[in-house]
């Protein structure tokens, strides 16, 4: 088993714009920034996953984990999401963050404040232990900072019977919303609140396996779990 990895750094520079990643619908609100980017697919804990298998479409929710530039995706040999990926199809991957319900005058300006990011691309299998292991434990790092040197490393049996492959982040952007609701200037005079509603992830109270020895004490990093911390890499 490899000795733990740090994330590459990040050398790319920002995305270039794409037919498919052209935002055409506020386009004021989208970026190619690589940093923005990055940012979003750091703090997010799970993706969507489009692709087509058998003429059919399927957008499959799963965990991802990001090394530099190169987004990593796992899961049984017998996936089907895996099996179209390693095919070599062409997948779509999305990311979306909810900060906050905006509540406008009028029930059409409702929205919501949002960051998202989509990933457009062929993913490749990973055939190397090294390069899988590196990916599995930025799939545990990514869920809690910290975990992967606590856990037991995977077996080469467990190796064996999971896929993982990598997308390069070479095609994608974001697209954020934030600020207050935007009303018809006639419906400013509406007595009706008007605002945006909070909305944030936050740890609770860490509960123990059933099954977990009650002198096992509990890692300071599920302990003082931050989620701001967590997302700053």
């Amino acid at each position: 088993m490899s000795e733990r990895t740090d994330a590459a750094p990040d050398k790319a520079g920002d995305f270039s714009p794409t037919e498919r990643t052209t935002l055409r619908r506020l386009p004021r609100r989208g970026s190619f920034e690589r940093e923005t980017v990055n940012g979003i697919l750091d703090e997010g804990f799970v993706c969507h996953v489009g692709f087509v298998a058998d003429g059919q479409p399927f957008v499959i929710p799963t965990a991802y984990g990001r090394v530099g530039d190169t987004l990593y995706l796992h899961g049984a040999k017998a996936s089907r999401m895996l099996k179209a990926l390693a095919a070599g199809g062409e997948v779509c991957v999305t990311v979306t963050l909810v900060d906050g319900l905006v509540l406008a005058r009028s029930a059409f300006h409702h929205s919501i404040n949002y960051r998202s990011v989509v990933v457009f691309g062929r993913a490749r299998v990973v055939e190397s232990e090294g390069e899988k292991n590196a990916a599995l434990e930025a799939f545990t790092e990514h869920v809690c900072r910290g975990r992967w040197a606590d856990v037991r490393w995977p077996t080469p049996e467990e190796l064996a019977a999971t896929t993982v492959v990598a997308l390069p982040l070479a095609e994608a952007s974001a697209k954020v919303r934030t600020g207050p609701p935007i009303d018809d200037e006639e419906d400013y005079a509406l007595p009706v609140w008007a605002g945006v509603l909070p909305l944030s992830v936050e740890p609770g109270e860490p509960e123990p396996d059933p099954r977990l020895p009650e002198a096992t004490p509990l890692p300071g990093y599920v302990e003082h779990f931050d989620l701001g911390e967590r997302n700053r890499r």
